[in-house]
């Protein structure tokens, strides 16, 4: 009898965990490079536990979007299509699709943490509406891998110096703004970059220290400037399919979880970057990144004017007419939002 009611019980644990697992929703998640090794540490530790910090049954399974070959400028058509249910998007490189949406965060624009805030949240409502109307996706996350700086393997003092140098670019308004200082633009994902300075195929990479230094980027480059010229801002977005699969009150647990994501990733991004910068170029406060030792070049106002310059003069009017070719009141709603609260008017 003892053995008949522990196999009974074994039937119906297993019958239960049938049942819950049926319950539970199923999320396939592509992430951050795998380089990127502190925002995939956060990325990954979210996923795991999204049940447990939102209350609501899911089951995600999350790989870095180089580990599942996915490339960073066909993320929000491969979000259309339901190939995944949740993508971290790398916005530069997706607004290929839709220049509408490099409008949060245009070279030149917001180059301190506290102006980038300011623009996403003004952008945010409209760039969410235009990802459901045109790629059947939600906003989950909007937030900045950091300082976008400056990292070359040919000796520089200033961004007069990029003339003639082969920079990688990720965004279009970053190949204008590198146009206009007679650079040659070369587009590469983050992935992509190691190699290409390594071989010489780029000169110089435009990225965060954090990313830098977890990518080891130092490794193949001699000269850091830490000339901030956007925050490259990126997202979590949901298929709009995948988020409609869940009551009116899971939506609001898990955009409650997504917020406090969101938020971690915002402190990484002002906090992380000073310790990994000071690594870079070997700084005696180095605690948290990877000592190298390259040589730090010092910051101008000249420098900090000409970038300035070159988005208003350059990068916003090449935008303007981009956008605008695909919905005539797009510079419009970007100087309602952005351009307001940046103190600028694309005319």
């Amino acid at each position: 009898m003892a053995l008949r009611r522990t196999a009974l019980g074994g039937v119906l644990a297993v019958s239960l965990l049938a049942t819950t697992s049926v319950a539970q929703e199923q999320l396939r998640v592509a992430g951050n490079f795998s380089q990127n090794q502190k925002h995939i540490a956060i990325e990954q530790a979210f996923f795991d536990g999204l049940a447990e910090s939102s209350g609501v049954a899911v089951v995600s399974n999350y790989n870095p979007m180089d580990v599942v070959g996915v490339k960073a400028p066909d993320a929000l058509r491969m979000l259309r299509a339901g190939s995944f249910d949740v993508m971290s998007v790398q916005i530069g490189m997706a607004s290929r699709d839709d220049p509408f949406f490099e409008g949060i965060d245009l070279i030149g624009v917001s180059t301190d943490m506290d102006a980038l805030e300011a623009a996403v949240d003004a952008y945010r409502e409209v760039f969410d509406e235009r990802l459901q109307s045109k790629f059947n996706a939600k906003v989950l996350t909007l937030w900045p891998f950091g300082p976008q700086v400056f990292f070359c393997n040919e000796p520089i003092t200033g961004v007069a110096d990029l003339a003639g140098l082969k920079v990688r670019s990720f965004t279009p308004s970053m190949s204008a703004m590198l146009e206009h200082f007679g650079a040659t633009p070369v587009t590469l994902q983050f992935s992509e970059v190691y190699p290409a300075l390594q071989k010489g195929v780029a000169s110089c990479g435009v990225t965060s220290p954090t990313s830098a230094n977890s990518g080891k980027w130092p490794e193949v480059t001699t000269h850091f400037l830490p000339l901030s010229v956007s925050g490259s801002v990126q997202g979590h977005f949901i298929n709009l399919d995948a988020w409609n699969r869940f009551s009116p009150e899971e939506q609001a647990a898990l955009s409650d979880a997504f917020g406090e994501l969101e938020a971690e990733l915002w402190a990484l991004a002002r906090t992380a970057n000073g310790d990994a910068a000071e690594c870079n170029v070997g700084g005696d406060s180095c605690s948290d990144h990877t000592k190298f030792a390259m040589e730090l070049v010092a910051l101008n106002e000249a420098d900090e004017a000409a970038v300035k310059a070159a988005a208003e003069e350059k990068v916003l009017p090449i935008w303007r007419d981009a956008c605008n070719a695909v919905d005539p009141e797009c510079s419009a709603t970007w100087n309602e939002t952005v351009g307001a609260v940046a103190g600028l008017t694309i005319q």
